[in-house]
């Protein structure tokens, strides 16, 4: 127990002395490593100054070295640059002194040029004397003024230029109707060989044949009821007069009348005539007339090749085969338009469909004229637009008759077609009044020309010939006043086809040998 406490004694007592002895050892040590770090961090941080110093000593030679560079090649741009300003210095007072040079010839031109206006003023002045006791010598010789001699040139020179203006127009007009008038001619002459249709003339009556004259009474019927009930539903007078077996409808609206005939025609073959049975016929031969409107609609479609009209629209053609215009059949004359028309388009490279489409509808007013206000181009222009057709379609009905100007050189097809059908010989019956005012209205206009000594309206009113004084008119004027007169029957006359103006000027030379 004793060893025990010694050891453990001696223990602690070693380690009171040791442990501080081991401390102070140790704290020797560090301290010793850390005065040697602290000479190594101070022998770096030298090492450090020295390089920086070294460094910081290459960099502001090398700065140096470029700033004396760039002094050198700033002092060679210098030195260029003042050569350069200095040649263009020279070259400035070169420019300078040319300057003046030619401020100096200018002033010496300037005073040269006064001097020459001075000249020139009292030249001016030398020739207005002159020119002024010219005219006056003149005036003596001539016995002319001034104003009369100005206005005596004046009047020749617009001799002269009659007679070449009139030349030119003989050479224009010779011209093209070389190229055009045979052309012309070729495609209208094809067109209506292509096109030829039979004319008939229609009146205002329609004349219905009886079995015997006993058939007369049975139609007047006791105390005229049948005749009175016949004429009410149809609104067409009937003549019962001494023509033997036949009875007169007497009507302006052709559709009325062909309902009564047909209803006429049938109660003569029924037998049985009265007031019922009338009406009943009547009513039927409503019914018929409309159904030949639809077929003869139909007809001019296929006649004509027009596709897609509205069914409401191809009764309305149809309805034209009941309508006449100066004795001309309308629907007959609306499908000879269409086909004259194509063929020509055709021939001259324009569309023939909207051709033929405008010449088959050109008189679609004409279908119901009698029930509204207006012509019947005004009234064909808006039911074709009720209809949606196209405007260039719209455009050649309206533009027709010259209501309106032709945008298209199909409207004008049309315009052609049109005159061509009015126009043939027995397409349309006159009446004597209406033939012979027209002639004298043709010599009229002919007659109010000056110069005119005599004018003739000769071949049915298709030519005026003119004979003019041949002291007031020269040749010259003759061409003017042609074009002149045509262009007053133009604007004030209505005709089918064209009327020519011929004007005469002829001059006697009579002498007598003795």
């Amino acid at each position: 127990m004793d060893k025990i406490i010694i050891i453990v004694f001696t223990f602690l007592i070693s380690a009171v002395i040791f442990i501080p002895l081991g401390v102070l050892i140790r704290k020797r040590i560090a301290e010793s490593k850390i005065q040697g770090a602290e000479e190594e961090a101070r022998r770096i941080l030298e090492n450090a100054r020295i390089e920086a110093e070294n460094k910081s000593k290459e960099e502001i030679i090398k700065v140096k070295e470029e700033m004396l560079k760039a002094r050198n090649e700033l002092d060679q741009e210098i030195k260029e640059r003042r050569g350069e300003v200095q040649l263009q210095e020279k070259r400035i007072i070169q420019k300078e002194e040319a300057l003046d040079n030619r401020s100096l010839n200018l002033e010496r031109k300037e005073k040269d040029l006064e001097k020459k206006y001075l000249e020139n003023d009292n030249i001016k002045k030398s020739l207005e004397d002159t020119l002024n006791e010219q005219k006056t010598e003149l005036q003596r010789i001539s016995g002319f003024t001034t104003d009369e001699a100005k206005k005596y040139l004046l009047d020749e020179l617009e001799k002269d230029l009659v007679d070449e203006k009139a030349s030119m127009i003989r050479n224009i007009e010779e011209k093209f109707k070389e190229e055009a008038n045979k052309s012309a001619r070729e495609i209208v002459g094809y067109a209506i060989q292509k096109c030829a249709a039979d004319h008939t003339s229609e009146t205002t009556v329609s004349v219905v044949s009886l079995p015997n004259d006993d058939m007369k009474g049975r139609i007047i019927g006791r105390e005229g009821r049948n005749i009175k009930a016949l004429e009410t539903l149809t609104g067409i007078d009937l003549i019962i007069d001494d023509t033997p077996e036949a009875v007169i409808l007497s009507g302006f609206d052709p559709l009325r009348r062909e309902v009564a005939k047909i209803a006429l025609e049938k109660l003569i073959e029924d037998g049985r005539i009265h007031p019922a049975k009338i009406e009943e016929m009547v009513e039927k031969a409503k019914e018929e007339v409309q159904n030949i409107i639809k077929s003869e609609g139909e007809r001019a479609i296929l006649e004509t090749g027009v596709n897609g009209l509205n069914p409401d629209l191809v009764r309305l053609i149809g309805k034209l085969k009941y309508r006449t215009s100066y004795g001309q059949n309308v629907l007959n004359h609306s499908i000879e338009v269409s086909n004259l028309a194509r063929i020509m388009a055709e021939e001259i490279g324009a569309d023939p469909k909207i051709a033929r489409r405008a010449g088959l509808l050109h008189d679609i007013g004409k279908a119901l004229d009698h029930d509204m206000e207006g012509t019947h181009v005004e009234i064909g222009v808006d039911v074709l637009k009720k209809f949606k057709e196209s405007p260039v379609v719209i455009n050649a009905v309206e533009a027709h008759h010259g209501d309106v100007e032709p945008e298209t050189v199909e409207a004008i097809l049309v315009q052609a077609a049109d005159a061509i059908s009015a126009s043939r010989p027995g397409a349309r019956r006159e009446t004597l009044e209406t033939y012979i005012k027209r002639l004298e209205k043709l010599e009229e206009i002919a007659d109010s020309f000056d110069g005119v000594e005599k004018s003739f309206a000769i071949q049915a009113g298709r030519e005026v010939r003119l004979i003019v004084k041949p002291d007031k008119v020269s040749d010259s004027e003759m061409v003017i006043m042609a074009r002149d007169v045509a262009k007053k029957v133009e604007s004030e006359m209505e005709y089918p086809g064209q009327i020519k103006v011929n004007v005469i000027r002829e001059v006697r030379a009579i002498e007598y040998a003795k």
